[in-house]
């Protein structure tokens, strides 16, 4: 199965260094959770990776199952199997939850024909296929059938948009999902919800990278190895135990650590 390979990645957004060398793989199957505070890089890591335009790549590379991710486009990249769910999912009204849902899928499964044209093929999923699955996962994640009538987090409350995006992680059906603190916002109903929705899709063909700045997700959804990032760069990994460590002692313990040249 794919893994995500990240080999001493630089980024700068508008002209700033904002990612500074990060070395980092997951393997398909495992679950990673990244921590950091505020301002460290965790969200811009998540967006490169992904291919948002306003990030630029200066030295580095990502691969995912030996392809150059960089080089590809961003519906190349969720062709392949990446996702990412949103820490700020946009609205868009006038666009219900189910179309938007089916068109994604459909846009998802299309790919270019044998012909060597490069014209892309359709390759719709079937309309009561789509309806078993949405039923199934709507159940999956606790939401009725009035929200997938709703224009697509339009008026949502922020447990309901972070509830959409597992929502939409479960009908795609990715092969490595980027969980960009999924779990702020959240009351304690809403995070178990979305943890257990998150849990349900471990399996040995799915990799994770799983973004918090709080250890309260991790009692949840237990990671195989937990990074911190400060200042652009990973300066610490270890096993949950660090996640606990870091909610009782705070980040500037591995500041002053990493400064100190004992991170």
């Amino acid at each position: 199965m794919p893994d995500l390979v990240v080999k001493d990645l630089h980024v700068t957004v508008e002209g700033k260094e904002i990612l500074k060398g990060i070395d980092l793989v997951v393997r398909s199957g495992e679950v990673h959770a990244i921590m950091g505070p505020n301002g460290s890089g965790k969200s811009t890591l998540a967006l490169t990776v992904m291919g948002h335009p306003r990030y630029k790549v200066t030295r580095g590379e990502i691969t995912y199952g030996g392809r150059n991710v960089i080089k590809m486009a961003v519906d190349e990249r969720a062709r392949a199997g990446l996702f990412l769910a949103f820490q700020y999912p946009a609205a868009i009204p006038g666009v219900s939850v189910a179309n938007f849902l089916r068109t994604a899928i459909n846009a998802r499964r299309a790919a270019p024909g044998a012909d060597g044209t490069g014209e892309v093929k359709k390759n719709d999923m079937p309309i009561p296929q789509f309806r078993k699955l949405l039923a199934e996962k709507m159940k999956l994640i606790g939401v009725d059938d009035s929200f997938i009538t709703r224009s697509v987090n339009d008026g949502f409350s922020g447990g309901e948009k972070k509830r959409l995006e597992i929502l939409q992680m479960h009908m795609f059906q990715p092969r490595f999902a980027i969980l960009d603190e999924t779990d702020s916002g959240l009351d304690i109903d809403a995070l178990k919800v979305v943890a257990e929705g998150i849990d349900a899709m471990r399996s040995p063909d799915v990799g994770m990278l799983l973004i918090t700045h709080y250890e309260r997700i991790l009692r949840y959804v237990h990671p195989d190895f937990v990074h911190v990032l400060v200042d652009g760069r990973i300066v610490r990994t270890g096993g949950p135990e660090l996640a606990a460590e870091l909610e009782s002692k705070g980040y500037e313990f591995v500041r002053e650590a990493l400064y100190a040249g004992r991170a």
